[in-house]
């Protein structure tokens, strides 16, 4: 089994895809209400600002991707640039994340569905699921990238389908030069920075993922290259979708204050445009939508898990074992079902707030990750260099630390607590700091 690699078959659409998946461009639906309350009706600028914040750090991903194409993602790039057991930190920190996004995936499928089809239980829907990612991942890279496809084809033409139909609403019972209003950007009088802010803190959430595409590195071909445009073509691509959709939502449903339930805004705002017919199309989006965010981020933390295996900071015989035929960290994947399965028990608020901390801490790492290895190291400081290699990093840091800090009570909490438990196995590991982390020599990848 020494032999056994990861198959290199993935091109930059598939790649793509999976990120847009990760980050599930329906999120834009789901958070409308909310944000729409905290902006005061100004849903694009906090979108257009939480891009500008996201874009930073994607930067440092493109950067850290093309010079470690390694699976691994910001384990690898912090272990490599900052030390080994910063690096370790970093993924044992985000790997709380990826082990619980498959799980929040799978409890919105379930109520969902269950709303649908109330005669069949959630865990059945919860377990169906489960079992069907699983088998995906399992069966190889190729499969999981030809079943994403379809999900994101899904997910477009709802998106498509709701422009349209909002453009044509606003055509026909306002003006379409109406279309061109500047409302939903300036107001003047109305909304404070402060208000905006907090949206964008919490829109930041929405993009989540565009990380997720370089756990798939030694499945890349020409990863040096494919991987940092994939990274920046998934967060441009999922910030446009979000600002354009929030724009039309705003137009078309100005009077956010009549909101019931700001957590079903987009479903009564989906409805008043496209009836009845609309709304259902919505669920069967959220339903794909959902399946095909479990089944990356369950495929990502299966690379992240492979990745710490054969390094040897977890048990290399279970976490660095591919299967000879399919070429996938199969212990891995059924781990993490079997992680998953506490989803039958466990609430989608808990399960929500395990995540973010792990996240924006990651995100923090790389950038300073770019610093040290691109300006302190190699010292490429001249020119361009200097804002690619120092000043956006030092942006991006800023901001990500912004929204750590800014997280609930309850995340942080949790965060640290998962934190402390990884600093303790850290101390195991190295007996007191005496000796390094194990690591992976760049050239064995």
């Amino acid at each position: 089994m020494e032999n056994t690699r990861l198959e290199r078959s993935l091109t930059l659409a598939p790649l793509v895809l999976f990120g847009i998946s990760f980050m599930a461009l329906g999120t834009v639906f789901s958070t409308y209400g909310i944000a729409a309350q905290l902006t005061q009706g100004m849903v694009p600028v906090a979108y257009i600002l939480a891009l500008v914040a996201m874009l930073f750090t994607a930067l440092s991903y493109g950067k850290m991707a093309g010079a470690f194409p390694i699976a691994g993602s910001a384990y690898t790039y912090a272990q490599k640039a900052i030390s080994p057991s910063v690096g370790f930190m970093v993924g044992w920190s985000i790997l709380v994340d990826y082990l619980f996004i498959p799980m929040v995936n799978y409890l919105i499928f379930a109520s969902f569905l269950h709303a649908a089809l109330p005669s069949v239980p959630e865990y059945v829907w919860i377990l169906l699921m489960i079992v069907l990612v699983t088998f995906i991942n399992i069966r190889g890279i190729k499969l999981a990238a030809n079943v994403n496809t379809l999900i994101n084809a899904c997910a477009l033409l709802f998106i498509v389908t709701f422009c349209v139909l909002s453009i044509r609403h606003i055509a026909t019972n306002q003006s379409i030069f109406h279309l061109f209003s500047i409302t939903p950007f300036f107001q003047q009088g109305t909304t404070g920075f402060t208000a905006i802010m907090a949206g964008a803190s919490l829109l930041c959430f929405s993009f989540l993922g565009f990380d997720s595409v370089t756990t798939f590195a030694e499945e890349v071909k020409n990863p040096e290259k494919l991987l940092p445009r994939a990274v920046m073509i998934v967060t441009l691509v999922g910030g446009l979708v979000f600002i354009v959709v929030s724009y039309l939502a705003q137009l078309v449903y100005p009077d956010y204050t009549s909101f019931a339930d700001p957590d079903s805004a987009a479903f009564v705002i989906i409805q008043y445009v496209g009836g009845d017919l609309l709304a259902s199309f919505f669920i069967v989006m959220i339903a794909t939508g959902t399946f095909g965010s479990a089944m990356v981020s369950h495929a990502s933390v299966g690379r992240l898990l492979y990745s710490m295996g054969r390094d040897g900071v977890l048990p290399k015989k279970l976490f660095a074992y591919l299967h000879p035929n399919w070429k996938t960290p199969i212990f891995n994947l059924l781990l993490v079902s079997a992680i998953s399965l506490s989803a039958l028990f466990m609430t989608l608020g808990t399960a929500a707030s395990l995540i973010n901390f792990g996240a924006f801490l990651a995100f923090s790492c790389v950038n300073i990750s770019v610093i040290t290895h691109f300006f302190v190291r190699k010292k490429e400081r001249t020119g361009w260099a200097l804002f690619r290699n120092l000043l956006f990093p030092i942006i991006g840091t800023m901001m990500d630390l912004y929204l750590l800090v800014n997280l609930d009570s309850y995340s942080l909490i949790l965060g640290i607590i998962w934190f402390c438990i990884g600093f303790v196995y850290l101390l195991v590991l190295t007996k007191g700091f005496k000796r390094k982390p194990p690591q992976m020599e760049i050239d064995a990848a």
